[in-house]
């Protein structure tokens, strides 16, 4: 069965391909707004670790309309959480039997409730799968450290195929380098190169 998990290049999402692959013929797939080139660091990783990979690409507007909550709320979760929305529909839009994200338990964003769930299946004939659901940080910690080889450092630093880099950028260009900082705490990310 055909399953287009939402990717980023992150210990995240691929220790959920890892988790998937013996069940669904998984295809890794970046979601972008074409903002930036940020989607090839997840191609080179889906790339060298064997998975397909797919590019998803999301309407614009929906980006500005996130930089414009993030902006409104001075935090990131709720833009975050909108454009995470919108890459699930479009997933679930696609022609895959089956979609899937990396988010965990304890996520404070993106999350997706039962009810979202629910509705993306009802909505879309299509299963939605969380294959990290039941997991914790520390549980996820220690398996990507025993199977994965990962880079990770600070979120301005790292190569990744996340949401948060294009809606940096847009902020970036609109107001300025330093007005990135106001609104995207200082926090680490992480960007996997190879499997164990």
């Amino acid at each position: 069965m055909d399953l287009g998990l939402l990717y980023s290049g992150g210990k995240d999402s691929t220790l959920a391909a890892l988790l998937l692959e013996d069940f669904y013929d998984v295809t890794l797939t970046t979601a972008h707004f074409g903002i930036s080139d940020d989607w090839e660091h997840a191609r080179e990783t889906a790339d060298d670790l064997g998975f397909d990979f797919r590019r998803l690409e999301l309407d614009p507007d929906v980006a500005y309309e996130a930089v414009d909550r993030i902006r409104e709320d001075g935090f990131p979760r709720n833009g975050i959480q909108h454009v995470h929305q919108h890459a699930l529909e479009e997933l679930a839009a696609a022609e895959f039997a089956a979609i899937a994200d990396g988010t965990r338990r304890d996520d404070r964003v993106p999350t997706v409730s039962r009810a979202q769930a629910q509705s993306l299946e009802d909505r879309h004939d299509v299963d939605y799968i969380a294959p990290l659901s039941g997991f914790g940080r520390g549980a996820v910690d220690r398996l990507v450290d025993t199977h994965l080889e990962v880079t990770v450092g600070p979120s301005e630093e790292i190569r990744r195929a996340d949401y948060e880099a294009e809606l940096r950028a847009i902020i970036a260009e609109e107001d300025g380098r330093e007005a990135v900082r106001d609104f995207f705490p200082d926090h680490e990310q992480t960007y996997v190169t190879g499997v164990r």
